[in-house]
């Protein structure tokens, strides 16, 4: 049996897909813009922190739940799509993290840079083998 086709060629099931991610993708960006207001409430620092906090949480959810789909659950490949590729693409911020980096590096602030650099990686990469480990516990 074929499913049916829009104008463009999609399948009705692959634009499902896409309002999945669309809908995941939405929820992670208001995270990670609510993130970013409640950092600003307590940090007036030049260094870029709620970046750093979205980067290094986002690393371990995305650690966490992708260990989890192949290694513990049976999860629906619409939740991979909804969390993995919508929530977690839209809530962490790579390109952010990059352009803060140079705009310490451009202001003369090139040690925040290298420490956010460092921080960020170092933390990030914790964080993904914490989320995997827990996640096979």
């Amino acid at each position: 049996m074929m499913t049916p086709t829009n104008s463009v060629g999609f399948e009705s099931a692959d634009v499902t897909r896409f309002l999945v991610v669309a809908a995941g993708g939405a929820a992670g960006a208001v995270a990670r813009y609510g993130v970013t207001l409640f950092v600003a409430t307590f940090w007036k620092r030049d260094f870029p922190l709620a970046t750093l906090l979205i980067n290094v949480s986002g690393s371990f959810i995305l650690g966490f739940f992708a260990t989890m789909a192949a290694e513990r659950a049976a999860i629906d490949p619409m939740w991979r799509l909804l969390i993995a590729t919508g929530f977690v693409g839209a809530y962490t911020t790579f390109s952010t993290f990059e352009y803060e980096t140079e705009r310490l590096a451009a202001s003369g602030a090139l040690a925040w840079g290298i420490v956010n650099i460092l921080t960020s990686v170092i933390a990030g990469f914790i964080a993904v083998r914490l989320g995997v480990i827990l996640a096979r516990h």
